[in-house]
């Protein structure tokens, strides 16, 4: 493949990725046939992906499920803190994200301290569900693309792949946080 259709495959990729777990989430009333987002909101993860993919990639031989879905935590962290306070938490570091055991229960340092659900509620058991759902669907779908293990395509492909559970978590949370999307028709001149 050249870079180009290497390029164009990644943005195929995402796209489609984006797109089924759009609709899983939709299917369980998590999300209702669209993404919600904000630009600061998508900004953070180019400042935050670096490092989370350094901590996920050493985690995807052993769990592969947890490199993948810590994203979509992440992406639940974010959409939180710009809801409630985006001037004092902008410019939060990675690191604030970890919980006690660091990457390990970041998961449950974010729905519990930054979203503020108890670990044992109804509401955080069903977050949990859909996000292994999602990371699972998304392993099912890098393993049928047939792209060679630790290559540099499927470096990118997890990437790609970490970035869309990153948007859905963050979607996940503006929803569940009273936003919605809603079409605004322009007045004509």
């Amino acid at each position: 493949m050249t870079n180009d259709s290497n390029f164009e495959y990644l943005r195929e990729f995402e796209t489609k990725i984006q797109n089924e777990l759009l609709k899983l989430c939709t299917s369980y009333k998590f999300l209702n046939g669209s993404l919600l987002s904000s630009e600061d909101v998508e900004a953070r993860w180019e400042a935050l992906s670096l490092d989370y993919i350094a901590d996920a990639v050493a985690q995807i031989n052993e769990y592969p499920a947890v490199a993948v879905a810590w994203a979509g935590y992440m992406g639940m962290a974010v959409a939180h803190r710009w809801d409630d306070n985006w001037e004092q938490y902008s410019n939060e570091e990675y690191r604030a994200l970890y919980g006690e055991n660091g990457f390990d229960d970041m998961d449950e340092h974010i729905l519990r301290d930054i979203v503020g659900l108890p670990l044992d509620s109804q509401e955080a058991k069903d977050i949990e569900e859909m996000m292994r759902r999602c990371a699972y669907s998304l392993l099912s779908i890098i393993r049928h693309e047939n792209i060679e293990p630790q290559s540099p395509m499927a470096y990118y492909t997890f990437a790609r792949a970490a970035k869309v559970m990153y948007r859905i978590g963050a979607s996940i949370e503006l929803k569940r946080l009273g936003y919605k999307f809603e079409k605004v028709d322009m007045p004509t001149c």
